[in-house]
This record gives C-alpha cells, sequence and structure tokens, in this order.
C-alpha cells in the first residue's frame, strides 16, 4: 500500500525536478524556464520512469496563475489600466483576428471545416498570463509603460477568451445542426448578452463594493499584529475572489484575482501583501511550466512536423509581427512595440482551454489539440531567448528604460548602497549630510520610486547581476554598503562585485551568527550584525548610565 497520495508525490515531483533541471538551465546561462519545461516532459506521461498526475498538476498550476495575476494587480492602479485603454482595446483585438485569420488559413490547408480554424485560430492568438508576466518581471517591466500596454492587452485577451468559452457550445450546436439559422442567431446572442452583463456587474461590485470591503477587511487583520493571519487574509482574498468571480459571474480565475490585486493596491498595505504571497507564487508558477511539459507528446515532432513549424511560425512570427505594426499605428516608440511583439510571441492557459472544449464538443480533430500544446510548449520554450535579443538589441542604441534609470554615475570613488529598506533609507539620510557621491541599488518597486522621490540616483535591479553593478558604476566606486537583510544573497553580491572591481571596500548586513560566518569565509572584510549592534549599545548605556 502507497503511503503518499497523488497530491502530494505530482507536487513533490514536480518541484524536485524542476529544481534540478532549473539549476542545470541556470548553470548554462538559459531561461530557468526552459528546465522547468524539461521536468516536465520528463514526468509526464509520455516518457518512461515516475508519471505524476496532469489533472492534479493543471489544477495546481491553475494557483499560480491567480496569485501571478493577484501579485500584478497589486501594482496596477485602475488609472493604469485606463491609460492604456486606446491601444490595449483595438490592438489586442485586432491582434487576436489577425492570429485568427492565420490560424483558419492553416486549418484549411489541412483540411479542416471553417469553425474547426478559428477555434484553432483562438487558440494560437492568446498569450499565457505566466510567460507574458514572468518575462515583464525579470527585466522589471511591470511599471513601465511598455509594461502597462502588455498587461491591459493581456486582460483584454482574457476578457476575449471569456466570451469565446461562453460561445463555443452555442456554436457546437449550430454546427451540428440542432437549430435553425434563426435560432442558432438567437442562441449566440443570448449568452453573449448574459456574458457581457455578469463581467460588468463583476467589474461594478469590485470597484463599488470591494474597495469599500477588501482594504477594510485587511486593515483590521493588520491591527490584530498577527503576521500569521495576515498572510491567511491576503491569500484569502486573492484566491476567494478569484473563485467567486468564476463561479458567480462566469469570469477567468486571473481576471478575478487581478482585480482583487488592483483593489488591494490602492492601500498602504500593499507592499506587505506582495511580500506575503511572493514565495507561494513563485512556486506555483514553476509547477504551471511543469504542467506545460507534462502535456507535450514528443511523437508529435514525427507525425506532424510541418503543420507544427506552421503553428508555431503564425504565434511567434505571424502574431508578432501584427503587434508590432498595431502598436507602431497607435504612434509609439520602436522600442515599446517590439517589447509588446516579444511578450505576445506565445500561448498558454487559455489556448489549452480551448483545445480542452473545443476536442470536448467535437469542433477541433485531436490533431489540433496536439498541435496548439507542442506550440505551446515550443513557443515557451523559445520566448525568453526571443525576449531577450529584443530587449538587449534595443537597449544598445536607445536611452534607458524609464524604470532603470541607469545612468553612470558622473564621479568617481562614489559610494553604492545596496537596499534601500528600514535600514538601507537611514543609512542613505545620514550620507546625505557628507560629501561624495551616493548611488542606491534597489530591486522592489515601491522602495526604489521612495528613493527617487528622496531625491537619491537609483539604479533599478538586483545587485546579484553583473549588469546592474555595472550601472552604478562599480568598476569607479570606493565603497560598497549591502544593506539587504539577506545575509546570503550579500555574499553574492560581494562575489560579484569583487569581481568587477577588486579594491572597492565592502560593508555587509548580517542576521544570524550563521550569516556572519558565511560572509567572514567569502572574505568580506566588514560584516555587521543588528543583534550584536544593539546588545552592544544596551550594555554600553547601562554601565555608562547614560539614557540617551
Amino acid at each position: 500500500m502507497p503511503h503518499y497520495s497523488p497530491l502530494i508525490a505530482t507536487i513533490v515531483a514536480g518541484l524536485v525536478v524542476a529544481f534540478l533541471m532549473g539549476a542545470i538551465a541556470q548553470r548554462l546561462k538559459i531561461s530557468p524556464i526552459a528546465g522547468y519545461l524539461l521536468a516536465g516532459i520528463l514526468v509526464g506521461p509520455f516518457t518512461p520512469g515516475f508519471v505524476a498526475d496532469t489533472k492534479l498538476a493543471n489544477e495546481l498550476a491553475e494557483i499560480g496563475v491567480i496569485l501571478l495575476m493577484f501579485g500584478v494587480g497589486l501594482h496596477f492602479s485602475l488609472r493604469d489600466l485606463l491609460s492604456v485603454r486606446k491601444i490595449a482595446i483595438p490592438g489586442a483585438i485586432a491582434q487576436i483576428a489577425v492570429a485568427t485569420l492565420l490560424g483558419m488559413g492553416l486549418a484549411w490547408l489541412m483540411g479542416w471545416n471553417m469553425l474547426s480554424g478559428f477555434v484553432f485560430g483562438l487558440a494560437l492568438s492568446v498569450a499565457s498570463t505566466v510567460v507574458l508576466l514572468r518575462a515583464l518581471q525579470a527585466r522589471d517591466l511591470v511599471d513601465t509603460e511598455r509594461g502597462r500596454i502588455a498587461v491591459g492587452w493581456l486582460i483584454v485577451e482574457d476578457l476575449v477568451m471569456v466570451l469565446a468559452l461562453v460561445l463555443l457550445p452555442a456554436l457546437a450546436e449550430i454546427r451540428h445542426g440542432s437549430e435553425g439559422a434563426e435560432a442558432g442567431f438567437s442562441a449566440i446572442l443570448k449568452p453573449l448578452a448574459v456574458t457581457i452583463f455578469k463581467v460588468t456587474g463583476f467589474l461594478a461590485l469590485m470597484l463599488v463594493v470591494g474597495r469599500r470591503v477588501i482594504p477594510s477587511a485587511l486593515h483590521w487583520v493588520a491591527h490584530t499584529g498577527s503576521r500569521e493571519l495576515f498572510r491567511l487574509a491576503v491569500l484569502a482574498i486573492a484566491l476567494g475572489v478569484a473563485f467567486g468571480a468564476a463561479m458567480i459571474f462566469d469570469v477567468s480565475f486571473a481576471l478575478g484575482a487581478f482585480f482583487a490585486g488592483m483593489i488591494l493596491g490602492e492601500t498602504p498595505l500593499s507592499r506587505r501583501a506582495t511580500e506575503e504571497t511572493l514565495p507561494l507564487r513563485d512556486a506555483f508558477a514553476v509547477l504551471f511550466f511543469v504542467s506545460v511539459g507534462m502535456l507535450f507528446n514528443p511523437a508529435i515532432l514525427m507525425k506532424q512536423p510541418a503543420p507544427l513549424l506552421a503553428s508555431v511560425a503564425i504565434i511567434m512570427i505571424g502574431k508578432s509581427v501584427a503587434a508590432y505594426f498595431i502598436v507602431r499605428f497607435f504612434r509609439h516608440s520602436s522600442r515599446v512595440a517590439l517589447t509588446i511583439a516579444a511578450s505576445l510571441a506565445q500561448i498558454g492557459e487559455f489556448s489549452f482551454i480551448l483545445a480542452a472544449l473545443g476536442t470536448g464538443l467535437k469542433i477541433l480533430p485531436p490533431d489540433a489539440r496536439d498541435l496548439i500544446l507542442a506550440s505551446a510548449l515550443i513557443s515557451i520554450f523559445l520566448n525568453p531567448f526571443l525576449f531577450s535579443f529584443v530587449t538587449s538589441a534595443k537597449e544598445e542604441d536607445e536611452e534607458p528604460d524609464e524604470t532603470a534609470a541607469a545612468k553612470q554615475p558622473a564621479r568617481n570613488d562614489h559610494m553604492i548602497l545596496v537596499g534601500y529598506g528600514r535600514v538601507g533609507s537611514i543609512i542613505a539620510a545620514e550620507l546625505r549630510n557628507r560629501s561624495g557621491h551616493l548611488v542606491i541599488i534597489e530591486d522592489k518597486n515601491e522602495q526604489a520610486k521612495r528613493a527617487v522621490e528622496d531625491g537619491y540616483e537609483v539604479v533599478k535591479g538586483n545587485a546579484v547581476e553583473g549588469r546592474v553593478l555595472e550601472a552604478a558604476g562599480i568598476d569607479r566606486a570606493g565603497t560598497l554598503l549591502i544593506a539587504i537583510p539577506e545575509g546570503y544573497e550579500a555574499g553574492a553580491i560581494f562575489q560579484r562585485a569583487m569581481k568587477l572591481n577588486a579594491a572597492i571596500r565592502v560593508i555587509a548586513r548580517a542576521h544570524s551568527d550563521g550569516e556572519v560566518e558565511h560572509l567572514r569565509r567569502l572574505g568580506v572584510p566588514d560584516v555587521v550584525m543588528g543583534e550584536r549592534e544593539t546588545a552592544s549599545r544596551m550594555l554600553g548605556i547601562s554601565a555608562t548610565g547614560r539614557t540617551g
């Protein structure tokens, strides 16, 4: 009798194999997403050895989509959404139309009927939420103009797919001849009107009621002082609203979670809510990529190579070219257009849902489902490379991004401060009164914005990355202050900094004896541990009798 359940086995196998493959991918300097997808193939039903539960993996992945969209909503205000509506709405609809027509053309060449081609084209037209947001987040683009357009575009695509999912059963009935033409028109019009009514009702409820209830409830929990209860409240809001939106209003999980996050993002507790959901969000996002890999049947590479190649070309070339020219038509820069085009050059979760529903309704042939799944895996695998190529190519000949503020410091022998949290902001305030130039490195959006508002020069990004240290002028800096609370990450920053400037003086912060020992072993000359400094200060005051 086995001592494990399919749920536990799926989670353990997915995360363990994803870690191994992700680590190998990181070592080979390619996107970890490639490793996660390969992990899914290894634990999937089409390769020998252990086979995880595909259905459970897909359901776990859906939680990742919910948490990811909730996190994006926390950083995305209603004002941001409305600011891109003039390009996101017509742009997304036009891009969906182009991709759908291309898919219908390929379906016609394969001998499928028009309705099959329409559903097939729709499945090729909609980008994956997880992949798009991961690409934007990895390059700190979510809060930029490009990021706002991409997220707005994604929301419109989700709404279109919600309508498509509602209308497909009615279209299937008409195709199978169960209703006449007049009744068929009514069969389409009625569910369309009901869906629009439900979506409008959900949005109204969130804007009118949600803006009052959700922040008030979370503020009450925050005042209890229980971190555990606060974390539970955030997860309950994200998952509860998403589930309620899907069950009551027939709105997608992702869309419901996004609006819940957007409402909560207008409160001062948004930053804390983001930090509390981050670990779970990352873990379940990894399971999403594993679940995609599990669906891939390598046999299709031999069975239908030409249609598969054409499907991938529609996704990564046809759809991207259409998006590029649409964005340029709205008079945005080539930089913005290329970013949007690269972001959308993949398909994901909605494509799987359409494929499953279309096959179940006998609209799509089984081969279409296999093509969609294989195309999704290949496009997701290639998308990070395409995105990196596009962004790096543009960064060479255009001005720095508006969020990076990566200006090379004009002075030599300046100081670099990593982290603008509670400790870092105090250090920066003290250093302001001294002579010399200070550059702050911060990867969190809110803290970076606060540092800019306080008048400091800020480089947005993770200091572990060499390009971020170089943007801060590490080769000409005199001192590096690492004020982040993670001692082991500080060690990685120290090692990278020493490779770029062996003469720089480094002062790092630690939280435990283990972190202090780790940093000392790496060779960090000056390590400050908060607890020791506090104890030393209190002992000094008690010995001298001073009160200040």
